[in-house]
Parts: structure tokens; sequence; C-alpha cells
């Protein structure tokens, strides 16, 4: 009996990746075969840095990983778990309302994608309120990120902001 590879994706806009996201990547990244970070592409939302350096910065952050790649989909995250056949969904939960959120999520994919688990960890509470919201908040208001950014990670405002 073969055993069937565990591939899972952690999908998100990555702008910018956090502290956090890498966290929960470095610790999921012993439970599977190969987990697929992916930067979901949402035509409708604007964002504060291009796909080209949001690619570039996961590149930089997970290469001392052998097990982790990074991609990018645009459409249904389901659709694109069955098109590099991931059987899991990798989440991160910092609080009660991410778990609501996240919970109808799940659900909703399981139905449409099939077989598709998701595996939620817990933030660590020294990431628990680190979120890419608050980080872009944070640079656009002139501020500095760098304590909730991964170290590979430098900074420099888009032109327009």
């Amino acid at each position: 009996m073969t055993k069937k590879e565990k591939i899972a994706v952690f999908p998100g806009s990555f702008d910018p990746i956090t502290s956090g996201h890498v966290d929960l990547v470095k610790r999921a990244a012993p439970v599977f075969d190969t987990i697929i970070v992916a930067i979901g592409i949402n035509t409708e939302k604007q964002y504060l840095f291009d796909l080209d350096q949001r690619m570039k910065w996961l590149k930089s952050v997970f290469k001392p990983f052998p097990n982790v790649e990074v991609d990018y989909f645009e459409g249904l995250t389901a659709e694109y778990c069955k098109k590099v056949k991931a059987n899991y969904l990798l989440r991160g939960l910092r609080n009660a309302s991410d778990f609501d959120y996240e919970k109808t999520i799940s659900q909703l994919n399981q139905i449409i994608g099939g077989n598709l688990e998701t595996v939620f960890l817990i933030s660590r509470p020294e990431f628990s309120h680190i979120s890419s919201t608050i980080v872009r908040e944070i640079i656009i208001g002139g501020g500095d990120a760098t304590p909730f950014l991964p170290k590979e990670i430098e900074i420099s405002l888009p032109k327009g902001t």
C-alpha cells in the first residue's frame, strides 16, 4: 500500500507576510510532506505590495525549508487545492473571532473541495496580536513595522502611498 503524500496549502494575501505567518509554517512543517504557501489573488482587492514583491519575500523567508513551496492562484482556494492535489488547508487562529470566521470557511471548503480538511494552529501568544492589516496600517502611517515582520523583509513603501 502506497502512502498518500500529505500536502497542505497555506493561503493568504501575505500583504505583507508577518512573523506570525512564518511561525505557523515553521510549526506545521514537520507535520506535512509539503506545504504550499500560496498567495490568493483577488482582482477586487487593492494590495499595498505587488505580487512580484510578495512572491520574492515568501521565497526568501521559506528558502531554508525544503518542504515549503511558494505559489499564487486566482479563484477559489478549494479549486486550487484540487489542482495541486492538496488534501489539507493550513490556517492560523489568533482569537475567537478568527475561529468563527475560519470554521465557516472550513465547512464551505469541505463541501466544495471534497475531502479537503482544514488544520488549525493556534497562534502563539507573542504573535496573536499581529495581522497583515495592522502591519499595513503601521507601514502606511510611517511607523516601524519591523518588530512584526520576518528579518528577511525590508519594507519600502510602494510609489503613491
